[in-house]
């Protein structure tokens, strides 16, 4: 089994499949924003952040893919990304089921020099306060959705930075 899944974690379709996952997530957000009115709140905007780190670990982790030590930290990256993934998810299924109070504005909290809302802002652009996620099919939301995902692929990183770092063949 370890073997399978160092060979996994060395694939270009694995990291190819991780940047289309990254890339999809984003088009269906953006995909409620201007098709279907639901405006991010801060929180949204930090998953986002999270999801774009996503994408481009993926193609990081596709370039260094051929090489032992990029593709251990490439795997610790996806893990660490996905990780703060299930964190802001967690904070946004907190907000939307009341068990979480706390403020959230319109700032975002990033510091002058990543202003990612000036710069991108039909990407990264605070519209409303928090509140609720939109469901996305069979009665799961938006916030749901995304902790389960971000649980699953910081496990996945978890396990294949194991696999990889464990495989003597490398």
């Amino acid at each position: 089994m370890l073997k399978n899944l160092a060979r996994i974690a060395a694939s270009a379709w694995y990291w190819l499949a991780l940047i289309g996952l990254g890339v999809a997530m984003l088009a269906i957000a953006l995909f409620y924003q201007y098709q279907l009115d639901y405006w991010p709140c801060v929180l949204c905007i930090h998953t986002r952040i999270w999801v774009m780190a996503f994408v481009l670990v993926g193609v990081v982790g596709l370039v260094g893919r051929k090489f032992r030590l990029p593709l251990i930290i490439g795997h610790v990256l996806v893990a660490v990304t996905m990780a703060g993934l299930l964190e802001r998810s967690w904070m946004l299924l907190g907000v939307e089921r009341g068990f979480i109070q706390g403020s959230c504005d319109f700032n975002l909290g990033l510091p002058a020099w990543l202003a990612l809302d000036q710069w991108f802002p039909s990407l990264f652009k605070v519209w409303e306060a928090c509140g609720y996620t939109p469901e996305l099919l069979f009665g799961v939301t938006m916030a749901e959705g995304l902790l389960v995902m971000s649980a699953v692929f910081a496990l996945i990183g978890c396990l294949l930075t194991l696999s990889t770092v464990l495989d003597r063949r490398r």
